[in-house]
């Protein structure tokens, strides 16, 4: 008969998160996150298989309790006109907010990607799919809030403010106010794109 986990998985994983979003996956020691998450080594291991293993799981987290969230008013039906707009000001509030993870710590998956764990073939397709899926969403709230403009159109504006939100995410540990200035153009970019 086995024992029962004595702990909440899911607290945990976001505990773990936390880590790795401000540390990075190499830099995240094995006690930094015993630590955070209140397990010991052998239950990390027990629970996850493995460091690896509890990385996936905070990429998945992630994926649900962060990114899916801001993404929600982008992948409704019908998008609303203002959404991608009201999208791209929360995201300037989250890297004007010092304390925000936005702010000080960017993306942990476009982290993520600049960083050796994206030699991993796995790594690689969750980022790529990531970036897929913002590139959607952007897409939908785009043609949503310019629908009399030409597709092509509409998708090259797409590109840009999927690129401008990436390089903000990349900055903002760096360099706060080009964060900033990333959002700032992909707004003017909605309202002055021809």
């Amino acid at each position: 008969m086995g024992r029962t986990q004595g702990f909440d998985t899911a607290a945990a994983v976001r505990r773990a998160r936390q880590v790795f979003w401000e540390s990075g996956y190499e830099d995240a020691a094995i006690p930094a996150l015993e630590s955070a998450t209140g397990l010991n080594r052998s239950s990390i291991y027990n629970a996850f298989g493995s460091k690896r293993g509890l990385f996936d799981a905070a990429v998945d987290s992630y994926l649900d309790e962060v990114i899916r969230p801001l993404l929600q008013p982008l992948t409704e039906t019908p998008v609303a006109p203002g959404a991608i707009v009201e999208y791209l000001a929360r995201l300037r509030s989250a890297f004007l907010n010092e304390g925000s993870s936005a702010s000080a710590n960017g993306c942990l998956l476009i982290n993520s990607a600049n960083a050796p764990i994206a030699r991993d073939a796995a790594v690689r397709e969750v980022v790529a799919a990531y970036r897929q899926e913002l590139r959607s969403a952007i897409g939908r709230g785009v043609v949503a809030h310019r629908p009399s403009h030409d597709p092509e159109a509409n998708a090259r504006l797409a590109d840009a403010c999927t690129a401008m939100i990436v390089a903000a995410f990349a900055l903002t540990r760096v360099d706060n106010v080009a964060a900033l200035q990333c959002i700032d153009t992909a707004t003017h970019l909605l309202d002055h794109h021809a």
